[in-house]
């Protein structure tokens, strides 16, 4: 009979194997290939939570979770918000862990997604919704007068992915983050696989995309790292290098 590991030592062996597997060049782009050809399904529209569609890997969503359980943020900031799935995910979480808001931003939030997103009882009750442009000053505004003092605050970025945009985004939002919490950047595949784009046309890829606006902003601005040790497990995930750490004040 093989010999139960212990939890440290189950530990060891997970980050040695998610090294190893970061590694690997061509486990690394049969997976590229992979979410190229599915992206002609819209595999990932496929995922839902509570009913309604998430536009992620589910791959994706389970880092978010476990960034939420590590961190414990007092708001999510979700900018774009599409079915609202996502919003409802992160509201289930901060619900069980005892946590504290949702904010949701877009330029578009039809009626219906209000209704849905506002049918969930205790968990739609920690979701507010602001419509307008993310970058616009007075979206952010209202942003910042939700989130108060507190820095404890993790932001997703996951609206408009034009280079100039998601650069905007990220040098507005970041100011938000404290030491320890997490600034995501959605969708920097795009510069690995521009092929994505081909299937539903968008003014970003090749060059012009979050992966190079991520790059800029890294470049400028010394407070965030990417949680490579987190990355590293993900193997299949939309947004490599995205999840980035606040290191320093």
């Amino acid at each position: 009979m093989s010999k139960l590991l212990t939890r440290e030592e189950f530990e060891a062996l997970r980050l040695q194997s998610a090294e190893a597997m970061s590694a690997d060049v061509e486990l690394r782009r049969k997976v590229f290939e992979l979410i190229v050809s599915a992206d002609r399904y819209y595999w990932i529209h496929q995922t839902s939570w509570f009913g309604e569609p998430v536009l992620q890997l589910a791959q994706d969503m389970f880092a978010l979770q476990e960034i939420v359980f590590k961190t414990r943020p007092k708001f999510i900031i979700e900018l774009g918000v599409a079915w609202g799935g996502s919003l409802l995910f992160y509201s289930t979480l901060m619900e069980g862990l005892g946590g504290g808001h949702i904010v949701g931003v877009d330029t578009y939030i039809p009626e219906h997604v209000k209704q849905k997103l506002n049918s969930f009882g205790k968990i739609s009750d920690r979701i507010a919704l602001i419509k307008g442009s993310s970058t616009d000053e007075t979206t952010f505004g209202l942003v910042k007068s939700l989130v108060g003092d507190t820095r404890e605050v993790l932001v997703i970025l996951d609206s408009f992915h034009t280079h100039d945009h998601v650069l905007k985004e990220l040098r507005l939002y970041s100011q938000l983050i404290g030491v320890g919490h997490y600034l995501v950047c959605c969708d920097t595949h795009v510069e690995h696989i521009p092929e994505i784009v081909e299937n539903r046309p968008r003014p970003w890829g090749l060059g012009n995309n979050p992966k190079t606006a991520r790059d800029a902003f890294l470049k400028e601005n010394g407070r965030f790292e990417v949680d490579q040790v987190l990355e590293n497990k993900l193997l299949m995930t939309l947004h490599p290098g995205g999840y980035l750490r606040c290191c320093k004040e």
